[in-house]
């Protein structure tokens, strides 16, 4: 079987990489290599990258002792990401409070408030920067709010998130530098709380800390900085990735705009067909042998679940390639599964479709600005989306 050098040339924008699409159909269990650590499996069908991510036999506290496929040559991989029940369960058990129901709802009316003034804002202005005037200050206005992190401190906390999920940006010492600046000051902010407890997700936290006993401030800070890097970066990257996507081909935001109530199935198809991830995801490692598609993955191999071609598989999803903004049932996998579901998939879920209701709303003549210039994408990191997206409101600037 051929070795294929992993992760593919990225393709430009948004598209999916085709080699993705032509190994789902003809070699769906395939041979891969990274550019750093051992040789890995690719799985791209969904039934079995559904497997690998729920299935018990495939461990990621396995990887902690291996020389992991990576993209970055220094290895990053630890903490509750590489991470088994029960062990991955005890830490995870801080945040049980954290993204509920009625956390989420409480949480609605505020974003509802931060969007609407970045919008207004935007507005203002003839043109505006979809990441840099409303994803981004959005994101962090809303994790910050949930977190208790002070807003004033964000660039600094968005340097470090930034750093967390960088590849080739920035230098590996740089990377590790990030790294222990954000472990101090997520310390400190809990040291501050345990003290002066406050009305937010880190002094919840501290309290189920310190009612169960079976959590180490380590463990905690950890957890904290989990929440910190994925509740931020991943949907800061998403929003403006599904506004181009809806602008792209305007029919699919005039039809939110006609109708609000798709928004909801909007944002769930807009997380099947989005290919967030640009380097693939952190291997599991086979605890025993396992067939997978006919191929037999021997006990000890790594195998890397391509969340982003599942999310294709015809045999799952009808016309898989056609975004259909009403499409139910949505079992996609945008969020991961079993085990390591994102915890912050609440969260996501309400900041984007609050941020599409707002800008439906307020901006129903929203449109990209007719210039190949306005728009520029990210390059060295682990996900794609765009750094720069220019946005007007058809008819002009706002009185």
């Amino acid at each position: 079987m051929p070795v294929r050098s992993f992760p593919f040339p990225r393709t430009p924008r948004l598209d999916l990489e085709p080699e993705y699409s032509r190994l789902q159909q003809q070699e769906p269990v395939s041979r891969v290599r990274f550019p750093y650590g051992e040789e890995a499996w690719l799985v791209t069908r969904y039934t079995d990258v559904r497997t690998v991510l729920t299935d018990p036999r495939f461990s990621r506290a396995a990887s902690l002792e291996r020389d992991v496929p990576r993209v970055t040559e220094e290895n990053f991989s630890g903490g509750i990401v590489a991470m088994d029940p029960p062990e991955h369960t005890r830490v995870r058990s801080v945040c049980r409070h954290a993204f509920t129901a009625r956390t989420v709802a409480r949480l609605r009316e505020r974003a509802t408030a931060i969007a609407t003034e970045l919008v207004k804002d935007a507005l203002a202005e003839e043109a505006f920067d979809g990441v840099e005037d409303f994803a981004l200050p959005f994101t962090l206005k809303v994790i910050c709010d949930l977190l208790g992190v002070p807003y004033e401190e964000r660039e600094q906390f968005r340097h470090w998130a930034e750093a967390g999920l960088a590849t080739t940006s920035i230098s590996e010492d740089e990377r590790w530098a990030a790294t222990g600046q954000m472990w101090d000051y997520v310390a400190g902010l809990l040291a501050k709380r345990r003290e002066r407890p406050q009305d937010d997700l880190i002094s919840a936290m501290l309290a189920v800390q310190g009612e169960s006993g079976t959590v180490t401030d380590d463990e905690l800070v950890i957890v904290v900085m989990t929440i910190l890097v994925a509740g931020y970066e991943t949907t800061s990257t998403q929003l403006p990735n599904f506004v181009y996507v809806l602008l792209d081909d305007l029919s699919r935001f005039r039809a939110l705009v006609a109708d609000p109530s798709l928004v909801p199935t909007a944002v769930e198809e807009l997380m099947r067909y989005v290919p967030l991830e640009a380097n693939g995801t952190t291997p599991r490692y086979a605890l025993e042998d396992v067939e997978l598609s006919g191929v037999l993955v021997e006990a000890g191999s790594p195998v890397v679940a391509a969340s982003v071609i599942a999310n294709r598989d015809p045999r799952v999803f009808a016309d898989p390639d056609r975004l259909d903004l009403a499409r139910a049932p949505n079992p996609h996998l945008g969020f991961g599964l079993g085990a390591h579901f994102c915890l912050g998939a609440p969260l996501a879920r309400l900041e984007l479709r609050v941020a599409l209701e707002v800008l439906t709303a307020a901006a129903p003549g929203l449109r990209l600005v007719p210039d190949e210039s306005g728009i520029t994408w990210k390059a060295g990191t682990l996900m794609r989306g765009p750094a720069r997206l220019m946005l007007t409101e058809e008819g002009g600037k706002k009185p």
